[in-house]
């Protein structure tokens, strides 16, 4: 299947994920946002299935948002991106991501504050370490990453030009590392949305 077929089949994603009717409650609440709802959507198509991937495969796309959506511990999110990935990636990669998110799960967002006043509430930041039969299978430029989504999601505070030295020596262009991270904070926001959403669904 093209990517271009998951885009149709997508429709608002996150109503799917939601499990949002045409002419419920939660449909005239996401209407009353109508910029916030087609942008979403578009984020989606853009991130995710684009016309054309560039420098960063469908695989990578969808890898790289299932390890984002297991590390938030986010189901619907975790079941909608994995079945992308093994579309895009095959089983077999599905399966390496998924032992990825279960040997690098953390708590955060933590790390260390610039020096001062904060500084009381620094705490150390979670360890990226893989297993080294998953580190082979994914390869080092997915490794890479899957570290750097890792590090966005529970240490972003730790932010260093540095941080990028691992992904350029693995093959990540610039356009590349710029997809990365704008992936990796589409994600954070469109589980956050879901994640509300449901709250609501569920609220008598």
């Amino acid at each position: 299947m093209s990517a271009q077929a998951t885009i149709l089949e997508a429709g608002d994603l996150i109503d799917d994920l939601v499990g949002i009717e045409p002419g419920s409650l939660l449909d005239a609440v996401r209407a009353r946002r109508p910029a916030a709802r087609t942008h979403a959507q578009a984020s989606y198509r853009a991130l995710l299935v684009p016309a054309e991937a560039g420098d960063v495969t469908y695989a990578e796309r969808f890898a790289i948002a299932a390890y984002v959506a297991g590390l938030h511990r986010a189901p619907v999110s975790i079941d909608h991106y994995a079945a992308g990935l093994r579309e895009h990636g095959g089983p077999a990669l599905a399966d390496t991501v998924a032992q990825a998110v279960m040997e690098t799960l953390a708590e955060g967002p933590v790390g260390r504050f610039p020096p001062g006043p904060l500084s009381a509430e620094d705490i150390p930041a979670p360890d990226f370490m893989l297993s080294a039969p998953v580190a082979a299978a994914l390869g080092k430029r997915l490794e890479t990453a899957l570290a750097h989504a890792h590090f966005l999601v529970f240490h972003p505070r730790d932010a260093a030009a540095t941080r990028f030295e691992p992904l350029i020596a693995a093959g990540w262009s610039t356009d590349a590392l710029v997809t990365l991270s704008q992936l990796v904070s589409f994600l954070t926001f469109q589980i956050r949305v879901v994640a509300g959403l449901r709250v609501l669904a569920a609220t008598p």
